[in-house]
């Protein structure tokens, strides 16, 4: 076995929040925590990229000035075991871009869009984590073979800490919650 089949030694235990917090923003990029153990994320696609930075900057425009729309940063879901995940687009209290991490009650709505290979992550797993830690808005987006993205939204109802079903929206989003904004899809 040669040196490059090893793997390094944090993929064999779980992390801790102050190892965690000890790495820099580079080693941090491009994997996400689930129950203390690192999970690498692949690169997403253009498209995937895109469609996420149309949709942030259309949300940061139409969020006002207490929110901002973000993409690639952690938020940090619980301690312990550590749980850090790299929502696509995140729309958070614009009075905390400078607190570190990002806690679910800076968080107004997450959105993943959906890749080959992220299908159940986030279709199932994502969805109840976000719930369970209370962030009060999910949307998923799926990109379908027609190129026009179908995008699937999620209200969170506080006393079972889940999410109920909202709008489903193609073509164009049009909602008032969590604020009213209209995105094109048919342009990405």
């Amino acid at each position: 076995m040669t040196a490059e089949m090893v793997a390094p030694e944090w993929m064999h235990h779980q992390i801790t929040v102050d190892e965690y917090d000890s790495w820099s923003e580079e080693q941090c990029a491009g994997i996400e925590i689930v129950d203390g153990m690192v999970v690498v994320s692949p690169s997403a696609s253009k498209r995937h990229n895109r469609l996420a930075r149309i949709l942030a900057n259309t949300l940061d425009t139409a969020a006002g000035p207490d929110w901002n729309a973000d993409t690639d940063f952690d938020v940090r879901l619980q301690d312990v075991p550590l749980a850090n995940r790299r929502p696509d687009v995140v729309v958070y209290r614009a009075e905390t871009i400078d607190i570190t991490p990002t806690r679910p009650e800076h968080v107004l709505l997450v959105v993943e869009v959906v890749s080959p290979g992220s299908e159940t992550t986030d279709r199932i797993v994502k969805v109840d984590q976000y719930a369970q830690a209370g962030i009060a808005f999910y949307w998923r987006i799926e990109q379908t073979a027609n190129g026009v993205p179908l995008v699937y939204t999620y209200v969170l109802d506080p006393a079972s800490r889940s999410y109920r079903d909202a709008d489903v929206f193609t073509g164009t989003i049009r909602t008032a919650a969590p604020f009213a904004v209209e995105i094109d899809l048919s342009t990405i």
